[in-house]
C-alpha cells in the first residue's frame, strides 16, 4: 500500500500534470521566471498553479489565460506580479536557525574579519541577510553582533542589510512580533534581555514578544529582486552575506548570475553562506570552500587570487 507521502507526492504531480497542459501557465511560468529567476520545473508547476488559484480568486480572473493578460498586458500588471509572487516566496524560517553557523560566526569568522579591517585602519562591519523572509535571520545576526559590543565589536558599528522579494514578509519582519513556533530555538536570556511581552498577551501558550528598538535599529528591510542586476550594485561592500534557502528555487542559469553578484558584492576576505544543504558546486568556483564544526561557509580570497582547495 502506498505511504501517506506518496500519494501526495503523486497527487502534487498529478495537480501539476494538469496545470501543464495549459499554455497559459507556461507563459505564466516565464514571466514569473524572466522578472526573479524563480524556476517552477514541471513536477512544482502545482505550487505555481496554486498561488496563481489564489491571486485568481482574488483578481476575479475567469480563466488563466485571462489571469496572464493581467499579468503582462493591463496597466496594473506591475503591481499584480508582486502579488503573485508574494504568494510564491512563502517561506517558513527561526530565530537562530542554525547554531554552527552561529558558533562559526562568533569563534572564527567575526575576529578573524575584525583584525583584518582593523589592521587597515576600517571600524564598520556590513552584514546582509538575503532573502530575510519574515525577519527570524536578520534578528538572529543583530543580537549575536549586539552581544560582541562591549568585546570584539567594542568601539566599531555595524549595520545589517535585510532583503526579501515578498513585501508582506518584510512588513512582518518590520513588525517584529513573533510567536513560540519561530522562538522555538530562542534561550531564555535572549527572550529576556531582546524581547517584550506583547501588551495584553497572555503568558504560556500563544505568548507574543516583540523585538526590541536596540536590534530593530540595527537591521535596514528593504524589497530587493535578486534577478535585478541593477539593484544587486547597491549591495556592495559586504563583509558577511547569508543566502539561506533562497537559491533552491532558481535554475542553473540564474543562480549562477546571482552567486557572481553575490561574490562582487563581498569585500576581499568576506564569507559567503548557505542553506544546509546547498552548495556552489557547478555554479561558482571562484569562492574558496571552508569547513567549520557542523557547517560550511564559502570565503573570497584577496584581490587576484582565486579560489583553492
Amino acid at each position: 500500500m502506498p505511504m501517506a507521502a506518496d500519494l501526495q507526492t503523486s497527487a502534487a504531480s498529478a495537480r501539476g500534470e494538469d496545470l501543464f497542459t495549459d499554455p497559459a501557465y507556461l507563459r505564466i511560468r516565464d514571466v514569473v521566471y524572466q522578472i526573479s529567476g524563480i524556476y517552477h520545473a514541471e513536477d512544482k508547476m502545482y505550487l505555481l498553479g496554486g498561488a496563481c488559484t489564489r491571486r485568481m480568486a482574488e483578481t476575479k480572473a475567469k480563466s488563466p489565460r485571462e489571469y496572464l493578460d493581467q499579468l503582462t498586458v493591463r496597466a496594473d500588471r506591475d503591481s499584480e506580479l508582486r502579488k503573485l509572487l508574494n504568494e510564491i516566496t512563502i517561506g517558513e524560517t527561526c530565530l537562530f536557525r542554525s547554531q554552527p553557523q552561529i558558533d562559526a560566526l562568533k569563534s572564527v569568522i567575526l575576529p578573524q574579519l575584525i583584525a583584518e579591517k582593523a589592521q587597515m585602519g576600517y571600524r564598520r562591519l556590513r552584514v546582509w541577510s538575503a532573502g530575510c523572509s519574515t525577519g527570524e535571520e536578520p534578528y538572529t545576526l543583530a543580537m549575536v553582533l549586539l552581544e560582541e559590543r562591549e568585546k570584539l565589536l567594542k568601539g566599531w558599528t555595524f549595520e545589517i542589510a535585510a532583503t526579501d522579494l515578498n513585501d508582506r514578509s518584510i512588513e512582518i519582519a518590520k513588525a517584529g512580533v513573533y510567536g513560540d513556533y519561530a522562538l522555538r530555538n530562542t534561550s531564555a536570556y535572549y527572550r529576556r534581555k531582546y524581547f517584550t511581552p506583547m501588551a495584553g498577551a497572555s503568558a504560556g501558550a500563544g505568548e507574543k514578544l516583540q523585538i526590541r528598538d536596540e536590534v530593530k535599529a540595527a537591521i535596514a528591510f528593504s524589497r530587493l529582486n535578486l534577478n535585478d542586476p541593477s539593484k544587486m550594485l547597491f549591495m556592495s561592500g559586504m563583509d558577511i552575506i547569508f543566502c539561506c534557502n533562497v537559491l533552491i528555487y532558481f535554475d542553473g542559469a540564474s543562480k549562477r548570475r546571482v552567486v557572481q553578484q553575490f561574490y562582487s558584492n563581498l569585500l576581499p576576505g568576506g564569507y559567503f553562506f548557505l542553506g544546509h544543504s546547498e552548495s556552489l558546486f557547478q555554479v561558482n568556483d571562484e569562492f574558496r570552500l571552508v569547513h567549520f564544526p557542523g557547517t560550511t561557509a564559502y570565503w573570497k580570497g584577496p584581490a587576484g587570487k582565486g579560489a583553492t582547495t
